[in-house]
């Protein structure tokens, strides 16, 4: 999540010209400040990097964070959820048994959950 959130960063920042079609982009764009929500996002991974002993560099990240917070349909955080978990029984099988006694799935501190479905962007839904 991480590398791929800085590489969004700078998809936002206009600093690359590649991956700028990713459908996840899109959480993002309807941001009013779509980079200062970035990184509002990626401060809390970072936060959970620290807590499992990673150390990821905050210097990548600009100063702005937003107080927004996104919509996201609990249609897409449950399909984000069984795409998670599809991996995982492939790649961590031990970790799937922790997932799977996992109740209830709490969305990033970023989004606001809404009544919805996938969202029209995400593919392979």
């Amino acid at each position: 999540m991480w590398r791929e959130g800085l590489l969004a960063r700078a998809v936002l920042s206009g600093a690359t010209k590649g991956y700028t079609h990713h459908p996840q982009l899109e959480r993002f764009r309807a941001a009013r400040r779509p980079v200062a929500a970035l990184d509002s996002y990626l401060a809390v991974i970072c936060d959970e990097a620290d807590r499992r002993g990673y150390r990821f560099d905050r210097g990548k990240l600009g100063a702005a964070r937003t107080r927004q917070r996104l919509p996201v349909a609990r249609g897409q955080l449950a399909f984000e959820w069984k795409h998670l978990t599809a991996k995982v029984r492939k790649r961590r099988p031990a970790w799937l048994r922790e997932l799977r006694a996992v109740r209830a799935v709490r969305a990033h501190p970023l989004f606001r959950p809404v009544a919805g479905g996938v969202e029209s962007w995400e593919r392979g839904a």
